[in-house]
C-alpha cells in the first residue's frame, strides 16, 4: 500500500511539473537541441549564455518539456542567474512550468555553492581569509529576495564556529534583537561575531538603522566580552563593511 501511494505521489508531482509535456517523448528537434547543448557544454561551459545553462539544469527535472521559454522566464523574473539560484523554492514555483522537482534541483545547486564558499572561509582564521568570507557572503545572500540577518560566530582564535540565519524579513527589513545575538553567542561559546545582512535592492550602502543596530549589538557584547569584528552589508552591487567605513 505504501509503495503504491509513493508511486501515485510521484506521478502526480511529475504530471504537475510537465504541463505541456508530450505524451511519449520530446519531438526530434527538441531532443536534438538538448544534445547540441550537452555537446557544447562538454567542450566549454563558457560558450553557453545563461539561459542555456539554466536549460541544461532544467533538462534533468523536466525531460519532456520545451525548457527554453522556462529558462528565459526564470532569468527575466529574477533578474539573472544569481537571482534564479538565490530565489526560494516557493518563488521559483511561481514561474510557469517550474514545479517542486525543478525548483528543488535549482536550490540544490545554490546550496552546494554556499557550502563550498563556507568551506573555503572556514579553512583558516576568518580574519586572515577575509576575501573568502566576503565571497561566501555574496554567494549566500546577494541574490536573496528578502532581507536576512546572519551571524558568524568565532572562537578565541577567530576560527569559524557556525554561521546562522537568525532572522528573515521583508524586501527591506529583517528584525534584529541584540540580546538574542548575544544569547546565541554565549550558547556557542563564541568570543567574537561578525554580523551580515543583505539589501535586496542591490545597493549595499548601510542605512542609519543598520548603523544604530550595529552599535546596539556592540554595546550588548561589551559587558560579556564578546567582540563584534564587523557588520557587512551584501548587495548585488558589492559588499560594504561598517568597520571599514568607520561607522562603529
Amino acid at each position: 500500500m505504501l509503495r503504491e501511494q509513493g508511486r501515485l505521489a510521484f506521478r502526480a508531482e511529475r504530471d504537475a511539473e510537465t504541463q505541456g509535456a508530450w505524451p511519449m517523448a520530446a519531438p526530434s528537434h527538441q531532443r536534438g537541441h538538448r544534445a547540441r547543448l550537452r555537446t557544447r557544454a562538454a567542450i566549454s561551459f563558457a560558450a553557453l549564455p545563461d539561459y542555456e545553462l539554466v536549460e541544461l539544469l532544467l533538462a534533468r527535472s523536466l525531460p519532456r518539456v520545451d525548457i527554453k521559454p522556462i529558462a528565459k522566464a526564470l532569468l527575466a523574473r529574477f533578474g539573472g542567474l544569481a537571482g534564479v539560484l538565490g530565489a526560494g523554492v516557493e518563488e521559483l514555483k511561481t514561474v510557469a512550468g517550474v514545479g517542486p522537482r525543478a525548483a528543488l534541483d535549482l536550490k540544490l545547486l545554490h546550496e552546494a555553492a554556499v557550502r563550498m564558499g563556507r568551506g573555503e572561509a572556514a579553512k583558516r582564521t576568518v580574519i586572515s581569509s577575509w576575501s573568502a568570507l566576503l565571497a561566501y557572503a555574496k554567494v549566500a545572500m546577494a541574490a536573496a529576495p528578502r532581507e536576512q540577518f546572519r551571524v558568524i560566530f568565532l572562537d578565541k582564535k577567530n576560527q569559524l564556529i557556525a554561521d546562522e540565519v537568525m532572522n528573515e524579513g521583508t524586501v527591506d527589513h529583517a528584525p534584529v534583537y541584540p540580546r538574542e545575538v548575544m544569547r546565541r553567542a554565549l550558547e556557542m561559546s563564541a568570543s567574537a561575531v561578525i554580523l551580515a545582512h543583505n539589501h535586496p535592492s542591490g545597493d549595499p550602502t548601510p542605512s542609519a538603522a543598520d548603523v544604530d543596530m550595529t552599535r546596539q549589538v556592540v554595546e550588548a557584547g561589551r559587558s560579556l566580552r564578546i567582540a563584534v569584528h564587523d557588520h557587512i552589508v551584501v548587495g548585488r552591487e558589492g559588499v560594504a563593511s561598517l568597520k571599514a567605513l568607520g561607522l562603529f
